[in-house]
């Protein structure tokens, strides 16, 4: 089968409105309204009839922000993450601190018994040889986005630092 090249005379395929194109990214995944808008401006689509197709698709509710950062953070939940990390996921997709509080509330976690999921996972029933050690599996924990107190139960690390609590 012979590829079209670009300097062929064949008619180009028209663009799909905005609505279609936003409506056809929402049946892959829910995506927040910031993400939609961010990728139809890539795509050359003008701001009014982004703005457009965005409205009418939350009056259909095929986007709903809430929606949208409640499946995020039950995903990210199933993947291990602790809740300052998908604290900060979700306001990276625009969403304000209300819905994000209220999206994490939904998931009804067990973040103690994530992390210690996590921790097991990753360095099995063997304890930390020395202090170093210690700092390094707290510090995975930290990175993974539970908070300080949680840390220090598990790995029973007296150094970890509440300063990083101070973000929320």
């Amino acid at each position: 089968m012979r590829r079209r090249s670009d300097d062929d005379d064949s008619p180009k395929k028209p663009q799909p409105s905005a609505f279609n194109k936003a409506l056809g990214l929402l049946a892959r995944r829910e995506q927040s309204a910031k993400e939609l808008k961010r990728k139809l401006d890539r795509q050359g689509y003008e701001s009014d009839e982004t703005g457009a197709a965005l409205d009418r698709l939350q009056e259909l509710s095929f986007q709903n922000d809430e929606r949208f950062a409640g499946s995020l953070a039950r995903t990210r939940y199933m993947q291990g993450h602790g809740p300052r990390r998908i604290l900060a996921e979700l306001r990276t997709h625009g969403l304000d601190d209300d819905a994000c509080r209220a999206a994490l509330d939904e998931v009804d976690a067990d973040w103690t018994g994530s992390a210690r999921r996590q921790y097991q996972r990753r360095y099995g029933a063997k304890p930390a040889a020395d202090r170093q050690e210690t700092a390094r599996r707290a510090a995975f924990l930290l990175r993974r986005g539970f908070d300080a107190a949680t840390v220090r139960a598990i790995t029973h690390a007296a150094d970890v630092d509440d300063s990083a609590d101070d973000f929320d």
